[in-house]
C-alpha cells in the first residue's frame, strides 16, 4: 500500500472526528432556523417524525448519531488495515470509535443546551459495529474473488 494512500485514509478519519466535533459543539439553533439545506432536511424530517410518532418522541437524533458513527467506523476500518492484522483491524476500529463516542458525550456536557447521554454512546457504538461488520463483510468477498 502506498504511503500517500494511508496518508489519505487517515486524513479522512481526522476530518470526520472533526466534523462530529464541531456538530456536538453546536447547540443545534441553527439547524432550527431554516437556513440552509441541512436545516431544511432537519426540519422535514423533525416535521415527518412528529406527524408519525408523536411530538414527544425523537428518532432523528439517534439516526443522526448511528450515521455518523457508521461513517466514522468505516473510515477507522480503512484506515487501521494498513497498520494491524486483519483480524485485529476491525476489532481496533470498534474500539476506537466507542471510545470517541464517550468522549463526544462528555464533551457535550460543556456544551451549553447539550448533554451527555449514555444511550448515545450505545447508538455510536452500533452505528461503527455495523459499519466495521460491512467492511469484514466486503474484504472477504474481495479476497474470494481474487482467488
Amino acid at each position: 500500500m502506498s504511503r500517500s494512500k494511508v496518508v489519505v485514509s487517515w486524513a479522512f478519519v481526522v476530518l470526520w472526528a472533526c466534523f462530529i466535533f464541531f456538530m456536538s459543539a453546536n447547540t443545534g439553533s441553527w439547524l432550527h432556523s431554516g437556513a440552509g439545506l441541512v436545516s431544511a432536511v432537519f426540519c422535514g424530517l423533525r416535521d415527518a417524525q412528529a406527524a408519525l410518532l408523536g411530538p414527544d418522541t425523537d428518532v432523528v437524533s439517534p439516526c443522526a448519531h448511528f450515521c455518523e458513527y457508521a461513517v466514522f467506523g468505516a473510515l477507522l476500518a480503512n484506515a487501521l488495515r494498513h497498520h494491524l492484522l486483519v483480524r485485529k483491524a476491525p476489532a481496533a476500529a470498534l474500539v476506537c470509535g466507542s471510545l470517541y463516542g464517550v468522549t463526544d458525550e462528555f464533551h457535550q456536557l460543556f456544551v451549553a443546551g447539550r448533554s451527555g447521554q449514555p444511550f448515545d454512546v450505545g447508538v455510536d457504538t452500533a452505528g461503527a459495529f455495523v459499519a466495521v461488520a460491512i467492511a469484514v463483510v466486503v474484504v472477504r468477498m474481495r479476497e474470494r474473488c481474487r482467488v
